[in-house]
């Protein structure tokens, strides 16, 4: 008995050494995934890192560029990654609020979200009241229709009405594709006074709240055809559609912040980065968007 109550006792006594030896192994060490130094940050950005969380408005139906899988809930996309990437930056979670061309300035200007990954196209005007960074993604407008529709190029939608997205500048663009072709007269174009609801010169628009309604809008012959950026509709290019002979307007997508914000500095940094090592490339790639 004796022995047997020795051998117990050195067996507790290894037991013992061995958990107080692990435990200070596996003590947590602080994390260091944070490229930069709080403090070197500037005031709004730093309040972001204090809560812990970047709020990032991004699209959800835009496959290649943001999509939400309605089974399990995450996210894909370029813009979700690069979203990601900068997150680590700074070392907080992500948070993702879907977006429309509607309603994305709304959030920004509310403060409901602190940046834009949304194809939001880089425009003199939205400088005016939002920060762009240069360029991650440049893409080009588009057109597309039924193929019974006998809609093959630019001349074949005068006095058609074309589905566009509200808040977008796709109809604007292709007006001004159809002035530069002679298709509408040039002097019956103002950039500073166009307006989709009211323009009726040549061609008319209806203006939807999302992409899934042109679309649908362009099944039922509520429009004649669906024009956006092309990375978009090739989402919508189904069996019996197919793009007009023309691409135009060359649509740069930049991370959009508040005007002025340090923030805005921070997405501009990155983002030269990103395309100087490879970052922007390789999601690209891994998008199918090259």
């Amino acid at each position: 008995m004796r022995i047997l109550k020795k051998y117990t006792a050195l067996i507790l006594s290894i037991m013992t050494a061995i958990a107080i030896f692990a435990g200070c192994g596996s003590e947590e060490k602080p994390d260091t995934t944070a490229a930069v130094d709080k403090a070197s940050l500037p005031e709004d950005v730093q309040q972001i890192v204090d809560r812990g969380v970047l709020k990032v408005g991004v699209k959800n139906i835009t496959k290649g560029f943001g999509y939400e899988d309605p089974a399990t809930g995450e996210y894909s996309g370029l813009e979700i990654s690069l979203a990601k990437e900068l997150g680590k930056y700074l070392g907080v979670d992500v948070e993702f609020t879907p977006v429309t061309a509607a309603t994305r300035t709304a959030l920004l200007d509310s403060g409901d979200i602190d940046c834009v990954l949304a194809t939001f196209t880089i425009t003199d005007e939205r400088k005016k009241s939002w920060d762009f960074t240069t360029p991650y993604y440049t893409d080009h407008v588009s057109v597309l229709v039924e193929n019974s529709s006998g809609i093959k190029k630019l001349t074949d939608l005068k006095d058609k009405t074309v589905g566009v997205s509200s808040g977008s500048t796709s109809a604007k663009s292709l007006v001004e594709a159809m002035v530069k072709a002679g298709i509408i007269p040039a002097d019956a174009y103002d950039a500073a006074t166009f307006d989709p609801a009211t323009w009726t010169t040549g061609v008319k628009f209806k203006q939807y709240d999302d992409y899934p309604s042109i679309s649908t809008a362009l099944s039922a012959g509520e429009v004649d055809a669906f024009c956006v950026d092309k990375s978009i509709l090739a989402i919508y290019n189904t069996e019996g559609r197919s793009y007009i002979e023309e691409e135009f307007a060359p649509q740069d997508y930049g991370i959009a912040t508040k005007k002025g914000s340090g923030l805005s500095k921070v997405c501009e940094e990155l983002v030269q980065k990103w395309l100087q090592d490879g970052t922007i490339s390789k999601y690209e790639a891994e998008n199918g968007l090259k």
